[in-house]
């Protein structure tokens, strides 16, 4: 029977596995992570926020970064914990939708982010002397606005065409929503929600990543013909940038092969770490990385602490 998707009153997330003993234990793992990344992302966005030294477009795009990763965070750690303590793995189909939506933005707001990163760290390398006066506050600000609301505006057309298919289903084969899988769970004609994926895909992905690459063989031509200062500069500002680029990447491709490929023959634990690397280690890398890898925020953290123990 052909069953429209606003008549599903709730999702089946069979991935969940009968922990036992352990559901106590995965609890509390869950629980450290999830108040991990809220106080790391929190203390991060607080330094910036209140040192009028770090009021620089760098720092802006950062502040934009934990406070993506907050909202990604937020959109899975909850409603995990409590799947985590409950008998029965049901999600309601609004609740779904507004997970999907909190997922499907945050990743896109993430991937928006770096490109603009690696714009920033490219005029800061390549064009030191022209850098406060073409990456202003303004500029940098209008650039975040963009990345949110683009995203946003994106993912609410996606959700929309996901929201009116017609579904012969409700069993997902995950611990948390995907736009993919409620896709796969429709009898109707998926021929638009599929061309409008593809085109997306090429102008959110194609267009990023090739920005991306040009801007980083611009920072190695300019790192092999100048100053070993500039190589200097040049490693200590792109390490934290590329390391969560390269993360963003692996959680990304796990999360598409967890999705769209038979994973049937792979252990269930397995594909449960796969699907939530996206989530769990992109928002907790982050802040440790640029935490404590750049200077200017070493020294304040050795200014508080000082300050604090005299």
């Amino acid at each position: 029977m052909r069953v429209n998707s606003t008549q599903v009153l709730d999702f089946s997330l069979t991935a969940y596995f009968d922990s036992n003993d352990l559901t106590y234990f995965y609890f509390s793992v869950i629980l450290f992570l999830y108040v991990l990344i809220i106080g790391c992302n929190v203390l991060l966005i607080v330094v910036i926020c209140v040192n009028r030294t770090l009021h620089e477009p760098m720092y802006m795009f950062l502040c934009s970064l934990f406070v993506n990763e907050l909202y990604g965070s937020t959109g899975l750690f909850p409603f995990l914990l409590i799947q985590l303590l409950s008998d029965v793995h049901t999600i309601s189909a609004p609740l779904c939708f507004l997970q999907i939506f909190c997922v499907c933005t945050y990743g896109a707001v993430e991937f928006s982010n770096l490109t603009i990163m690696s714009y920033d760290r490219y005029m800061a390398i390549c064009y030191p002397l022209h850098y406060y006066t073409q990456i202003t506050k303004t500029k940098a600000g209008v650039c975040i606005a963009a990345a949110w609301v683009t995203s946003f505006l994106l993912v609410v057309t996606t959700t929309s065409m996901s929201f009116s298919l017609q579904l012969c289903g409700n069993i997902m084969n995950r611990v948390y929503c995907n736009n993919y899988s409620v896709v796969k769970l429709a009898c109707s004609d998926t021929t638009v929600n599929n061309i409008y994926g593809l085109i997306i895909s090429a102008l959110g992905l194609f267009v990023p990543v090739v920005l991306i690459i040009y801007t980083y063989m611009r920072i190695l031509k300019v790192c092999f013909s100048g100053s070993k200062q500039t190589r200097q500069k040049a490693v200590s500002t792109c390490t934290p940038h590329l390391a969560s680029l390269l993360n963003y990447t692996f959680g990304f491709c796990f999360d598409v092969i967890q999705s769209r490929f038979d994973m049937s023959g792979v252990p269930n634990v397995v594909r449960i770490f796969l699907s939530l690397y996206f989530l769990t280690c992109q928002p907790l890398l982050n802040p440790l990385m640029y935490g404590l890898h750049l200077s200017k925020i070493r020294s304040l953290w050795k200014k508080l602490f000082c300050t604090k123990w005299r």
